[in-house]
């Protein structure tokens, strides 16, 4: 396909919704950018009202969401793999397909508005290309695609991954995940869960974020969240200084199970080591600020590092931000804290409804670079540990390499020097609502299908003293 742009026609102004999506779509794979990320700015940027600005999150995440299954039914009504399809008119394509298979746009609007934006981002016959592909797509209903792409997948997995759009590798990731709870049969609701759009949650940062009753209802597990009930949140997190902040119910119960794992005793030091972008930090200075406790963050990226510190100007407390390599900090602050986060680096895989590109983006090779800093930083976060005091291991994969795997390897290593505690009875004594857990309470894996929350990994361990075994721990 020539690369020389059709410049015969004035350029057809594209609806604003479809052209952001765009937008961000073509960003994400040209520039590995954040669709949750610049999808806001891009809004902001358009001045697109609400309705338009719902269309375009709609058309963004959606296309992101379901790339894999709209890649098949591309490369059949194609007649060739997408792989020889111009990267530009494939982002087209996959935008247009998601409006004829998956929303109520016309078929028209979907088609023409199209066909309008390969003039604009391709060849002279990107045009044509564009418009006889995404009719032959309109012929057949969303149905009809299904059972034909599924017939050519196979069976198993296969046909999991490409009806719901994951890679093969993270479904059989999830299936061994929720076979450790003896859950496996809920694999198909997880795939579902994944694909549906998030509920906007945010969270009132104890006694700091006033009242939220008026805004929506609280959550029904985190004591400090609230699912926002209409409006912009990134207008009420500027109103309210950052003291209300759009934060997912599964990371506050993170912080929480921390924070509140037993009572703050004055003058407790606390430490989030991987504090990046400071959304929990944040949570943990409000939390230590009223049980009298300091909290120090530690951000080893600068640029995240400055996003710490933005998160934390909400919070009326000093809370220094350190740029160090955590591996180091069992040997820089040996038996320092009596509280550490470690939220640590991962695959992601248990944010895929708010981050949907990143499932095309990690591979399974990530995963094993990956465990191996999860290791150095939890063994060194438990070096930092006071005798007594409590780590809470984080992730935001259900994936078991980087969740119970890393756990089952430091307790190997550390052996009766740390116990775990029972974190599933932590984190039922925060939700007013009884909290549906399986598998070994010393760790606990929320789900999206499930509890409604990113598939966020939490164990609470415990340093020992040694005149005593720790009070609460599993027996």
């Amino acid at each position: 396909m020539s690369a020389q742009r059709d410049t015969t026609r004035p350029n057809f102004v594209v609806q604003p919704a479809r052209r952001v999506a765009y937008e961000v779509i073509a960003a994400v794979r040209e520039d590995d950018a954040y669709a949750n990320l610049l999808l806001p700015t891009r809004i902001q940027r358009a001045a697109l009202n609400t309705a338009d600005a719902a269309l375009a999150t709609e058309l963004t995440y959606g296309t992101l969401r379901m790339q894999g299954f709209y890649d098949r039914v591309i490369a059949e009504a194609a007649g060739r793999p997408v792989s020889a399809i111009d990267p530009a008119i494939l982002d087209v394509l996959r935008l247009g397909a998601h409006q004829l298979l998956a929303t109520r746009v016309a078929t028209h609007a979907a088609v023409n508005e199209s066909v309008e934006l390969a003039r604009q981002v391709g060849s002279r016959s990107a045009t044509g290309f564009t418009n006889g592909v995404l009719r032959a797509i309109a012929r057949v209903s969303a149905d009809e695609w299904r059972e034909r792409i599924l017939a050519d997948a196979g069976s198993g997995d296969d046909a999991l991954a490409t009806l719901y759009s994951h890679p093969v590798w993270v479904v059989r990731a999830f299936r061994q995940a929720l076979r450790q709870e003896g859950r496996e049969q809920e694999l198909e609701e997880l795939l579902a869960a994944d694909n549906a759009a998030p509920r906007v949650n945010m969270v009132a940062l104890p006694g700091l974020g006033g009242a939220t009753d008026e805004l929506g209802d609280a959550d029904l597990y985190s004591p400090t969240g609230f699912v926002l009930a209409g409006g912009d949140p990134h207008h009420l997190m500027k109103e309210s200084q950052g003291r209300l902040r759009v934060q997912d119910e599964g990371s506050q119960l993170a912080a929480l199970a921390l924070s509140r794992a037993r009572p703050i005793v004055a003058g407790e030091r606390w430490l989030d080591l991987c504090a990046g972008p400071g959304g929990k930090a944040a949570l943990l200075a409000a939390e230590a600020l009223n049980g009298g406790a300091s909290l120090v963050a530690n951000e080893v990226v600068p640029a995240r590092a400055q996003l710490v510190r933005a998160a934390l100007a909400a919070v009326p407390a000093d809370v220094p931000v350190w740029e160090m390599d955590g591996t180091w900090v069992g040997e820089d602050q040996p038996e320092v804290f009596d509280r550490i986060l470690l939220d640590a680096p991962c695959t992601g895989l248990g944010a895929l409804r708010r981050r949907p590109e990143a499932r095309w983006r990690k591979l399974p090779k990530d995963v094993a670079e990956l465990s191996d800093l999860q290791s150095a930083l939890l063994h060194a976060a438990l070096g930092a540990l006071k005798p007594g005091g409590i780590l809470a291991y984080v992730t935001c994969s259900p994936h078991v390499a980087e969740t119970r795997g890393i756990v089952a390897t430091a307790r190997k290593a550390w052996g009766d020097k740390i116990e775990p505690l029972d974190t599933a009875a932590v984190l039922q004594s925060l939700a007013e609502h009884p909290l549906d857990l399986a598998g070994d309470p010393g760790s606990v894996q929320l789900w999206p299908h499930r509890h409604g929350t990113d598939a966020m990994f939490i164990t609470l361990l415990q340093r020992t003293e040694a005149q005593a075994r720790p009070l609460g721990t599993i027996r």
